[in-house]
């Protein structure tokens, strides 16, 4: 009885306490609502918003802010992340999720006149357990593939969906002219470009054996991540020959509107391109 009473009796001067204080009490900002209207939690604007109550000098952290999509300037509540933090992650998961799960729209490859092949992979859940298959074409694809391309071209561009189809939607209508053009502009022969459905980074290797390319080059969508859900890569070899070890391979990544664009990629990757050629080496023998 003695505690009831006093447990009454701290409840009791808490709550005075609370009506006679004469700051107001804080409220969030962060509300998904203002105005009646929802904001997009996942927005580029929301992201750069600074949630950290007083921070010690603004203009520094949203100069930081501006500069890096690591997730800083978020504060906390307690413990715990803020609630719009939680959401944007929860956001982030899902594009990432779709990126990795959703097929290539083949309006873009209609558009872009890519012909499609698909690897041994079945669909998409053996596509992610069985990266051997994705490796792997089946006669018939390869016979295909002869007769649809230009036979020995000296590069061989072709278009990959990988881990990310989202990727490719979001970044081929720019790097693949842009690509195209720098080799064009040097008299460099370029293959028939063409699309392979649920691709690994290694399927370059029976493709370069089936059309006697010298240089290689697929544009694969890379692993989602929180940060970006939209992220490319090229990867390119010379001469390549089914199994040869990973360090033959040259790497342009990060290609997405916040970090290398389309189009500079595209003209970088032309003179990677060229300068395999000149010295008829690739990954870790080719010096830039």
């Amino acid at each position: 009885m003695l505690q009831e009473q006093m447990v009454e009796k701290v409840v009791r001067e808490v709550l005075t306490m609370m009506q006679n204080s004469a700051e107001p009490i804080a409220t969030s900002t962060q509300s998904p609502v203002e105005d009646n209207k929802l904001i997009d939690i996942a927005s580029e604007e929301e992201r750069k918003r600074v949630l950290i109550d007083s921070p010690a000098d603004r203009d520094a952290l949203e100069r930081m802010m501006e500069k890096t999509s690591a997730r800083i300037g978020i504060g906390k509540s307690g413990p715990r992340l803020k609630t719009s933090t939680l959401l944007m992650l929860r956001a982030d998961h899902a594009a990432a999720q779709d990126s990795v799960f959703t097929d290539m729209n083949t309006a873009i490859l209609e558009k872009m006149g890519l012909f499609s092949v698909q690897s041994l992979c079945e669909d998409r859940n053996q596509h992610l357990t069985r990266p051997d298959l994705g490796r792997q074409f089946s006669e018939d694809t390869l016979k295909e593939i002869r007769s649809k391309c230009k036979p020995r071209p000296r590069v061989q561009i072709y278009v990959s969906d990988g881990l990310s189809s989202k990727a490719i939607e979001a970044n081929i209508e720019s790097i693949l002219p842009a690509l195209t053009n720098g080799l064009n502009q040097s008299g460099i022969e370029i293959g028939t470009p063409f699309f392979v459905k649920f691709g690994r980074v290694p399927s370059m290797e029976p493709i370069s054996e089936t059309l006697e390319s010298e240089v290689t080059c697929v544009l694969i969508g890379e692993r989602p991540g929180l940060a970006t859900s939209k992220s490319m890569s090229a990867y390119i070899a010379y001469k390549a020959t089914v199994g040869m070890p990973e360090s033959r391979r040259t790497v342009v990544s990060n290609i997405h509107s916040g970090g290398l664009s389309a189009p500079e990629a595209g003209a970088y990757i032309s003179d990677v391109i060229k300068k395999m050629l000149e010295l008829r080496v690739s990954g870790v023998e080719l010096k830039m």
